[in-house]
């Protein structure tokens, strides 16, 4: 009988409230693969030593756990990605995979946006989750922003949102373009007097608690609030969206069908 595992690999996050948004994708994907055997990595070295020295657990990164398969002797790796795009970690971790994997057959599950139905996929399950907005109010989102070429999926799913009729929802990041002063330009233009701000992110971890939601003169809430403007953070990880854990699902199943 082939032993089979289902690798779940996300960048991870070292606030273990946040860390929820992580596990609740985790349980939706393991229940959809039956007789799989799931486990976790992720892929950022920094939350990996930072949970190791503060809980006192370690999480392995790709590599590691690819190893790990391969003593145990499973035969047939799906290793489905948690990141937002196919960025830099996104190729760090296939590189780390297709390194380890050794006689196992491995797949690799997308990231979330991939596909131009990603996109539509993603921002309507957003807009599910939105409050009805007044004709003075805007929905920010605050995306992670990247150096590699895939940083304009941010400026692609504004777009997509404009084009479900969506004119007041903007995205900006925290490390790349469009940034914070994009999104000004956008609400003075608009004449916006209320901001519901909230993460582009799978978990709302670091930049969502600080430079999304901090009390510190330099956060996105405290830069707005000083410009007179009304603001009210959802704080809200986009794993935990019902949508969302329904779209990784399909790349994992898209996945298992290249076995």
């Amino acid at each position: 009988m082939t032993k089979r595992a289902l690798a779940i690999i996300s960048f991870g996050t070292s606030y273990p409230d946040a860390r929820h948004a992580i596990e609740v994708l985790e349980q939706s994907l393991a229940n959809s693969m039956p007789g799989y055997d799931f486990y976790r990595a992720f892929t950022s070295g920094m939350i990996i030593r930072k949970i190791e020295r503060e809980e006192g657990i370690h999480i392995p990164n790709p590599a590691e756990l690819m190893e790990q398969l391969q003593e145990a002797g499973y035969e047939e790796v799906i290793c489905q990605s948690l990141h937002v795009i196919p960025g830099l970690e996104y190729e760090k971790m296939c590189a780390q995979i297709r390194q380890a994997a050794g006689q196992m057959t491995v797949k690799i599950g997308q990231p979330m946006l991939t596909s131009q139905e990603d996109y539509i996929t993603v921002c309507q399950a957003l807009l599910g989750e939105m409050p009805t907005l007044a004709a003075d109010e805007a929905y920010v989102y605050m995306g992670h922003g990247t150096e590699h070429a895939v940083n304009a999926a941010y400026s692609q799913i504004e777009n997509t949102f404009r084009f479900l009729d969506a004119e007041r929802v903007y995205v900006g990041t925290v490390e790349g373009f469009p940034a914070l002063d994009y999104v000004q330009k956008r609400l003075r233009a608009h004449n916006i007097r209320k901001v519901w701000l909230a993460p582009f992110m799978i978990v709302a971890g670091d930049h969502a608690q600080n430079d999304l939601a901090g009390e510190e003169e330099d956060s996105w809430k405290s830069i707005l609030t000083a410009e007179g403007y009304e603001v009210e953070i959802v704080l809200r990880g986009l794993g935990t969206i019902p949508g969302i854990g329904e779209l990784f699902i399909s790349h994992c199943q898209d996945a298992l069908r290249e076995i």
